[in-house]
């Protein structure tokens, strides 16, 4: 029996969260958990979150449904009269604007329902794969963000419960990610990142752009499908 203490990774199917996993695997035994939020590419992503999930042989797993984000709308991942912005394969993604795939204060609902569940079954940690560095500048995904959220969970939560945020890859270039993928054998080749489609990935959103470049600069080959493809 294992005497790691319990923690809940948000695991979305991408590669950031699936390097967290890896992770959070060195020190606790793994519960994960995966949210759908009316996102496009919702269902891929959901079978990247499963194929990760029996990767790691892991039985313990939650799946939720935030259906009142594409109600919200406010985003181009949830609403699809807001088109994604693509650029060249390849091209430098992010800048100082937040771009319109923002989804708004969307890690504070997913980390309220982790919190909820990491309480309810004893877990000691919740482990989210937020990238502050080398991103697309989501104000969510900010170091102080998860300072903050950690001193609500400790004021909201039983007397009794400790629960730590925990953000492995928050100070860590794209291309450093990868590189830990590989040194932890996370399973790269099951993750999904881009925005748009489910097939192959677009290769022009920001998402994959990011992508692209950090394996090109990890001097990893990417080992999903695109349909446009950087040149090596």
């Amino acid at each position: 029996m294992s005497r790691n203490p319990k923690g809940v990774i948000l695991l979305s199917g991408g590669m950031d969260s699936c390097v967290t996993a890896a992770f959070a695997r060195q020190t606790h035994d793994l519960a994960l958990l995966h949210a759908s939020y009316g996102q496009r590419t919702e269902r891929r992503e959901r079978q990247a979150f499963d194929e990760i999930a029996d990767f790691y042989s892991v039985t313990e797993r939650l799946v939720v449904r935030l259906d009142h984000f594409a109600q919200i709308g406010g985003s181009a991942l949830t609403d699809k009269r807001i088109a994604i912005p693509e650029g060249e394969a390849g091209t430098p993604a992010g800048g100082n604007e937040i771009p319109s795939t923002y989804v708004p204060f969307r890690n504070a609902h997913f980390l309220a329902v982790a919190v909820s569940w990491a309480e309810v079954i004893g877990a000691s940690a919740v482990f989210i794969g937020a990238v502050a560095e080398d991103s697309s500048g989501y104000p969510d995904c900010r170091p102080e963000y998860y300072r903050v959220f950690q001193q609500l969970v400790r004021v909201g939560t039983r007397p009794e419960t400790r629960i730590e945020i925990i953000t492995p890859v928050i100070g860590m270039r794209k291309r450093e990610i990868i590189q830990r993928g590989v040194e932890l054998h996370a399973p790269l080749d099951r993750t999904w990142s881009c925005y748009q489609f489910e097939d192959e990935a677009c290769g022009s959103c920001d998402s994959c752009r990011l992508r692209l470049k950090a394996f090109a600069e990890a001097g990893v080959t990417d080992p999903i499908a695109y349909r446009t493809r950087v040149g090596r």
